[in-house]
């Protein structure tokens, strides 16, 4: 993903350079948003994945060159609904996520880490 969101998911040790000087992510995380466990860092992920899920499915749609009112009749939902979406207003089900991203002629894989 573009931006603000290639820093939260999936990280071990992410470096952050910062007038000159290096923090490790999740202490800048942390510092920001509270450490995780507590409601203020729970808060902020919880937004994070709003944003990240708008994001993909927003990427999606213009990857596959679908207007949003051609998304929404193959799903069977409203223009503005898919218009929310994007906008991370409204966070679809897992279900309707999938629907979704079936409708634009891709796939979504669950990956197991390898531990």
């Amino acid at each position: 993903m573009k931006g603000f969101m290639s820093y939260v998911w999936n990280i071990a040790v992410i470096m952050e350079t910062n007038n000159r000087q290096i923090n490790d992510y999740s202490a800048v995380l942390a510092r920001k948003y509270g450490k995780e466990g507590t409601p203020e860092r729970a808060k902020f992920d919880e937004e994070a994945y709003e944003f990240y899920t708008s994001q993909i499915l927003l990427d999606a749609r213009k990857e596959a060159k679908v207007t949003q009112a051609e998304l929404a009749e193959r799903i069977h939902v409203t223009k503005s609904y898919i218009a929310r979406v994007e906008k991370g207003l409204v966070t679809p089900s897992a279900a309707t996520f999938y629907r979704i991203m079936n409708a634009l002629g891709m796939k979504v894989e669950v990956v197991k880490p390898i531990v």
